[in-house]
Order: structure tokens, then C-alpha cells, then sequence
């Protein structure tokens, strides 16, 4: 089974991927991930890559497109999730491309909808532990002592610094631009259910799982 999920910065992709792949053992697919391996391991399309963020340019779709296909190749027999990919209508043409030439096919694109304003004030408002990484909330998720991780006891914590307003807005309103107008692609061939990914996490995996149990069987 192969699906895309899809959703503004901080809707919770990464996290129902990972679940995902807890579950049901599928390879998840996120570019950003998989081009810093590729660099890291000199594969051909690695390499390719390197020498085009070295020169200050941007990895163009048929880069991307090539790493998409090499990691298909390494096997997914248990389905992929494209995390972050296609973004662009360009990418959804070669992810057709990629998957028909291994008799492969799309089986479903879930969309994360969120609200922009909560969206803000959850990614703005969240801090991790800077020894051990556990994650917490201005509003959400207070430590249970403050100043103190709940998990390791260490009192350092971080934010990430583009997790601001600004920045945050930004790349929504770049997901909307670039990425929304891909749905209707999807739309077409009655691929596209949608989620409330505002919703608790476990409530946002059943949905997801509740989508992915209707798919019909290859």
C-alpha cells in the first residue's frame, strides 16, 4: 500500500508516519530525510545532490525524483508513505512515473486539515529537553515540576528557532500555494480523504487507520 500524507508544517505528519511504520512495518519517505542520507552514504544521486546545495542552488524535482526511485528500488514490501512529497504538481506527475515503472500504484492521500491560528500556538508554543528530547508545551504539556524534564530530570530545555509565528506563518502560506493545489489531482481520481489533525494523536491514527482498512486489497 502506497500513501501520501499531506498537511502544513507541524499537522503531525512525521508522527503519524512513524506510527505507521510501528504498525505496519511501511517505509516512510521523507525527502528532506533521505537526501541528507543520500549525501551522507556518496550514492550516485547523493552525490548529484551535494554538488547542487554545495553551489547554493536548489535539488531540482528530477534529483528528487531519482531518490524517491532508488529507495523504491531498495524495497517497501510492505508500502511506502511519501512524507513531504510530491509537493509540487510536477513531483505528483513523476510519483505516477516512478510507481508504474515498478507496478506499483497510489492507494491513498490523506490530507492533515488544520486550524492556522491553533496550528500557531501549537507549534510556537512547544520546547523539548535538551538532554533528552522529550517534548513539551507552554500550554499543553508543562512539565509536571517546573523547570524539570518529567523523563530524565535535567532542567536544560530548547525551542527551535524557526518555531515562530512568522516563520510558521510563512511556510503554511507556501504549503497553500505549492502544495494545496496538488489535491485536486487526487481529488480526481477519488483518492483524497481528510483527517482533523487537531484532534489528540491517537484520535488522528484511528482515523488514518480507519482510511487505510477501507483501501481495497492489490
Amino acid at each position: 500500500m502506497n500513501i501520501i500524507l499531506l498537511g502544513p508544517p507541524g499537522a503531525g505528519k512525521g508522527t503519524q508516519a512513524q506510527r505507521l511504520v510501528e504498525h505496519h512495518d511501511m517505509v516512510q519517505l521523507s525527502t528532506g530525510d533521505m537526501l541528507r542520507a543520500a549525501v551522507k552514504a556518496g550514492t550516485p544521486v547523493g552525490l548529484q545532490a551535494k554538488a547542487v546545495m554545495e553551489a547554493g542552488e536548489l535539488v531540482s524535482d528530477a534529483i528528487v525524483s531519482a531518490l524517491i526511485g532508488e529507495r523504491l528500488d531498495a524495497g517497501t514490501a510492505n508500502g511506502a508513505i511519501f512524507d513531504g512529497y510530491p509537493r509540487t504538481a510536477a513531483q505528483a506527475d513523476a510519483l505516477d512515473l516512478l510507481l508504474d515503472e515498478r507496478g506499483q500504484k497510489l492507494d491513498a492521500v490523506i490530507e492533515l486539515e488544520v486550524d492556522e491560528d491553533a496550528l500557531v500556538e501549537r507549534i510556537v508554543g512547544r520546547f523539548t529537553c535538551g538532554n533528552c528530547g522529550a517534548g513539551y508545551h507552554d500550554r499543553f504539556k508543562q512539565p509536571k515540576v517546573e523547570g524539570t524534564c518529567d523523563v530524565c530530570g535535567a532542567h536544560e530545555f530548547k525551542r527551535r528557532p524557526d518555531d515562530n509565528e512568522a516563520t510558521v506563518r510563512t511556510r503554511m502560506a507556501e504549503y497553500r500555494a505549492k502544495t494545496a493545489p496538488i489535491i485536486p489531482i487526487y481529488e480526481a481520481r477519488g483518492l483524497v480523504t481528510r483527517v482533523d489533525g487537531m484532534g489528540a494523536m491517537d484520535a488522528v491514527t484511528a482515523q488514518i487507520e480507519s482510511i487505510l482498512e477501507a483501501v481495497p486489497a492489490q
